[in-house]
């Protein structure tokens, strides 16, 4: 079966004066289909540069990047945005909702980008939302949402393209630590109903000890576990 993500020999390096740091050392990692890996590490290990590299949002890595078994390290801005837009969903450890936008329309407009009508969008976006528990919060805008309401509106939102993979980093890291489960959990559960794969950043080993697979950086190598 075709990884929905495989990496080889994956390295980022940056240079501070004289010093060359090297974040990734040459990172082998592959995700099955519909498997959730959490990728453990403390700050700074190099967590959010693998992730910012398989969302090809960031230039100067070396090695292999298969998404469904496309190579994409080597894409021209405009295809790594396609890339993005039709394969990947992002949730991070702030919301970065648009605040003019109610929990409807901030689930809408990726959809519409997609080239989804609107109709079919708005249709999705509430099933997603009501499945998220916030069929009641549809028309709220994120200013008159809890913190763990705004970070549910996130996970539709990154689930509403039907991503093959998504890349989420420290998507309960804001929360206090009870509403962190629920919606670390409603996360685990909607992904895994939809099918798709995810890998997701976080320090918590509790709460990466929930997903199907855990593997930890460490000095910029990758350690299964």
């Amino acid at each position: 079966m075709t990884p929905v993500l495989q990496t080889t020999a994956l390295a980022r390096s940056f240079t501070q004066g004289d010093t060359t740091i090297e974040v990734l050392r040459g990172v082998d990692l592959a995700v099955a289909p519909g498997e959730i890996v959490a990728l453990l590490g403390p700050s700074g290990s190099g967590k959010s540069t693998l992730l910012q590299a398989v969302g090809l949002l960031e230039g100067g890595f070396q090695g292999s990047i298969r998404i469904a078994g496309d190579e994409v390290a080597k894409l021209d801005a405009a295809q790594r945005t396609v890339v993005r837009r039709d394969r990947l969903g992002f949730v991070y450890q702030f919301h970065h909702l648009l605040p003019d936008f109610n929990a409807t329309e901030n689930v809408v407009l990726p959809q519409l980008v997609h080239g989804t009508s609107r109709a079919d969008a708005e249709a999705r976006a509430a099933s997603l939302l009501t499945a998220l528990g916030l069929g009641h919060r549809l028309t709220h805008r994120p200013s008159q949402l809890s913190g763990g309401e705004q970070q549910r509106v996130a996970v539709a939102r990154a689930l509403a393209n039907r991503p093959t993979l998504v890349l989420a980093d420290e998507p309960t890291g804001n929360l206090d630590e009870h509403t962190a489960d629920v919606v670390l959990a409603e996360f685990l559960r909607l992904v895994r109903e939809e099918g798709s794969a995810a890998l997701v950043a976080t320090h918590n080993e509790r709460l990466a000890a929930r997903m199907d697979r855990v593997v930890r950086l460490h000095e910029g190598r990758l350690e299964q576990l």
